[in-house]
């Protein structure tokens, strides 16, 4: 039930949102910015975000954005404290059951403090929340955000993301990929290592593109490990791609993946990022359920071998573990062939084109 002082027809004046962390989770945060926005343009929304997630949506209009930085350790929350000392919000939307999180969630003073159900909590979230999200299982990460929404009377009824993406990154896109031609972008790495797959077998996908007569580009980020993957990958490929590993920011990326045709990655930020500007994405999913954490808005192109990891790590059908279950095992997505990257890169390629296979 609707908290009896916020309800849609008595707007509350002012909301915290608080989801720091990661990319592709604060890329699931936006829809309910939207919708809240949409329903009750009138109210102030502050969102605490973290240092590197604010590149990407810290320029939403109607936002307030709170950084916070966890590098810095407790003078990460000493200045978050400072800036929001003798604040008080309506409502608290505590999107994120870290510990860090919970403890980041102790700074603000709000009335309501909307957190996660019992079965999806942890780190003791419970204890910072006093109203809670319903329970419910099989939900897409993006829909259980959405429900937060929820007892403040509200329901998200339409997916909206619009992230701005200025010229200047529109402009680095058309540089880089002038023209209209079938262009596979390739974002090889998540942060979570044991989802990468092997960089031959990138490779061995890479070169088939490309005799395809399609256009392959390769990004990631500047860090010294993902240069180094890349640098793999460019080592096994026949046909060289474009490298832009550690070239592009955040909102460049953005800007690629606008003039891309197909995004080939693992379950990571890229992903969503991909998703959320309209882009069909070739998700790589063994370690993760593509129905919980893969591309929203479509994932008919995306390799699913949860089931498989599932029988082969847990010795159980995916259908009997806890909804969520991660299944990070080394060698993991060795259960991912080139062959089946290759039929889902066909079946796209044949669906846009009309060609025959």
């Amino acid at each position: 039930m609707p908290h009896a002082a916020l309800e849609a027809a008595n707007p509350p004046k002012s909301i915290c949102l608080l989801r720091t962390s990661a990319l592709g989770d604060v890329t699931h945060v936006v829809p309910l910015v939207r919708t809240l926005q949409s329903a009750w343009p009138s109210t102030r929304l502050a969102w605490i975000v973290g240092k590197l997630e604010h590149k990407l949506v810290g320029d939403i209009p109607g936002v307030e954005f709170l950084i916070f930085d966890k590098s810095a350790g407790w003078r990460g929350f000493a200045a978050l404290r400072r800036h929001l000392s003798g604040r008080r919000f309506d409502a608290l939307l505590h999107l994120q059951v870290a510990l860090r999180a919970n403890l980041v969630s102790a700074l603000v003073r709000a009335d309501l403090r909307i957190g996660y159900d019992q079965a999806r909590s942890k780190d003791m979230h419970g204890l910072f929340v006093n109203t809670r999200i319903a329970p419910r299982n099989g939900e897409h990460v993006l829909d259980a955000m959405a429900s937060f929404l929820e007892p403040l009377g509200l329901r998200q009824t339409r997916v909206e993301w619009n992230i701005p993406v200025p010229d200047s990154a529109q402009e680095f896109a058309a540089t880089h990929l002038p023209g209209d031609a079938s262009t596979l972008l390739v974002s090889p790495c998540s942060s979570h290592r044991v989802r990468n797959w092997l960089p031959e077998r990138y490779a061995a996908v890479m070169d088939h593109a490309a005799m395809r007569g399609w256009r392959v580009v390769l990004c990631g980020s500047p860090s010294a490990y993902e240069r180094e993957f890349g640098d793999a990958i460019l080592a096994a490929c026949a046909r060289k791609p474009l490298d832009l590993i550690g070239k592009d920011t955040l909102k460049q990326f953005l800007a690629l993946c606008q003039r891309a045709s197909l995004v080939l990655t693992p379950d990571s930020g890229p992903m969503h990022m991909a998703n959320s500007v309209g882009t069909k994405v070739l998700g790589l999913h063994a370690a993760s359920n593509p129905d919980r954490s893969g591309p929203y808005s479509d994932r008919r192109w995306c390799v699913d071998r949860y089931d498989a990891a599932a029988r082969k790590f847990r010795g159980k059908p995916a259908a009997e573990l806890p909804w969520g279950t991660k299944l990070e095992f080394p060698g993991v997505m060795e259960l991912i062939a080139v062959d089946d990257v290759i039929e889902r890169f066909e079946t796209f390629r044949n669906n846009q084109t009309g060609a025959a296979p």
